[in-house]
């Protein structure tokens, strides 16, 4: 089998240069936030009655005491899980979020609190070598099986989730109606695993979830009084920079993100990593920050456990992975008053794990992927495994080849279109410059939303590894260049490029 490094040196030599015309597109309208007025807080839906538990798997007395003493602190809890991804390569985004709803419903909060945001792509896809099962781990169950489709396909969007945190069911788009009805007293879990970039969390649906509109949300929802307090986890790349400088901490909210506002995330249970996949997946099972909190979860009482505990431990086993050499720092934002409170007020109790009292060590995670690299990786592996000769394979070496041209072509595009705003000498350095700690991405979040229009309708889509390269547009808009100095910068750099598979018409703009 190929070593991971031989196979990017190899791929970096199919990088060749394509010429064709770009093709300017229509604006669409930007993100619109949604307000009250028009808006109705919906009531959460009749629940389903819940099955009996079986005999081998029913709490003990003292157990289900527990349990019941934990159903009635801390108001109503409700949670939002979302991946936001899709495909097959991203496999470990929708296992993330199909996990996390199991161990929430083991915890006791309730179906009709959960709202879950998943393609749902994967679990029936012909690439699944276990149909109709998703698993986390290794030697994990089906994680699948029970979860709500509440927003699927189409449906997975940032102005979706935006409605569903605020409790406005008339301003979503499909999907279940179900929405976060939270009162003053209640409790709120918001856990996010994707593909991000500086300022950015991706969705599957165009546009991207940008910074600057996820704050104003939550300070909305404050404003309205709808939660007592809340607790946010993030999976994804630079996923610091969401709230680096712009989150604030007096909104009861707290915030843990799996990298910080620089550098990447990385995948879990990889092809090639320690410990692996089963044989027959060509695709990681999951991310280090998020397995390492999940796993955390199901191994210790979190009517014991606090907030505090579980960040520590997951810290550590995040930024340990494979010695050192491959990790990430986790970070915390917002209000970091009440991380002694307990976990089971936000993530439910399971009665299972009532007299467990000792910590358990995870075993560390060695030989993480970059997640901007898992799906080249998938393909590759993918590619292996086809019959010489065939078709299939045929198609998925093409694939494999564009998608390195056009990551080139990103890299290349943006680099030169410094150098013609800021001179040879310095755009480079410009481009990349990271602000001072405490400082937001970019003063005025609709320049970088503009500015990533006017290059994708002349260079073509950022696509998920594009993403990185959202520092670059708010460092233009930081440096007060104009709409129409990017515009000319953006053809001169791309003309001739074929957009072709990548245009913004067909995939849709990301800001």
């Amino acid at each position: 089998m190929a070593r991971w490094w031989w196979v990017c040196g190899l791929l970096s030599l199919l990088a060749v240069a394509a010429a064709a015309a770009a093709a300017e597109g229509n604006a669409d309208p930007l993100i619109r936030l949604p307000t009250q007025r028009g808006h109705d807080a919906a009531a959460a839906p009749t629940p389903a009655p819940a099955p009996a538990p079986s005999p081998s798997t029913s709490p003990s007395p003292s157990a289900a005491a527990a349990a019941a003493a934990a159903a009635g602190e801390g108001g109503t809890r409700w949670a939002v899980l979302v991946a936001g991804s899709s495909g097959f390569g991203n496999y470990r985004h929708q296992a993330d979020v199909c996990h996390a709803y199991q161990i929430l419903k083991r915890g006791g909060v309730k179906e009709e609190n959960i709202v879950v945001f998943m393609y749902d792509d994967i679990a029936k896809s012909s690439l699944n070598p276990r149909p109709g099962v998703i698993i986390n781990n290794p030697k994990g169950q089906d994680v699948y099986a029970g979860v709500p489709k509440d927003y699927t396909g189409d449906q997975v969007t940032a102005k979706n989730f935006f409605a569903v945190l605020m409790g406005y069911k008339t301003a979503v788009t499909g999907g279940s109606k179900k929405v976060i009805n939270s009162k003053p007293e209640d409790h709120i879990f918001i856990y996010y695993s994707d593909h991000g970039g500086p300022g950015v969390l991706g969705m599957p649906n165009m546009p991207y979830l940008y910074a600057g509109d996820f704050i104003k949300v939550l300070k909305e929802k404050h404003a309205s009084k709808g939660y007592s307090k809340m607790v946010i986890y993030i999976e994804a790349c630079e996923s610091g920079s969401v709230f680096e400088g712009l989150m604030p901490e007096d909104l009861n909210i707290y915030v843990t993100t799996a990298s910080d506002a620089k550098e990447n995330s990385w995948g879990a249970y990889c092809p090639g990593s320690k410990p692996p996949p089963p044989a027959e997946y060509t695709t990681c099972l999951g991310d280090v920050y998020s397995v390492s909190w999940m796993e955390d979860s199901e191994t210790h009482n979190l009517m014991k456990e606090t907030i505090k505990d579980q960040y520590d431990v997951v810290k550590k086993r995040t930024s340990s992975s494979d010695n050192g050499n491959k990790g990430s720092h986790v970070m915390e934002y917002g209000d970091k008053t009440f991380k002694d409170e307990k976990l089971f007020l936000y993530q439910g109790f399971d009665p299972a794990n009532a007299n467990i009292t000792n910590r358990l060590l995870l075993p560390s995670l060695e030989g993480a992927i970059n997640q901007r690299d898992a799906d080249l990786l998938f393909m590759w592996k993918r590619y292996e495994q086809l019959n010489e000769g065939s078709e299939e394979k045929l198609r998925v070496l093409r694939e494999i080849k564009e998608t390195v041209v056009h990551r080139k072509h990103l890299d290349s595009s943006i680099d030169f279109i410094g150098k013609l705003v800021f001179g040879f000498e310095n755009g480079p350095s410009v481009l990349e410059a990271p602000r001072n700690p405490g400082q937001p991405l970019v003063d005025d979040w609709d320049c970088l939303k503009r500015m990533v229009r006017v290059f994708e309708s002349q260079c073509g889509s950022l696509t998920q590894y594009g993403m990185k390269h959202m520092r670059a547009f708010a460092n233009i808009c930081n440096n007060g260049i104009s709409e129409a100095e990017m515009k000319e910068a953006s053809i001169r750099a791309c003309g001739g490029y074929n957009l072709a598979k990548w245009s913004p018409l067909a995939l849709g703009h990301s800001a």
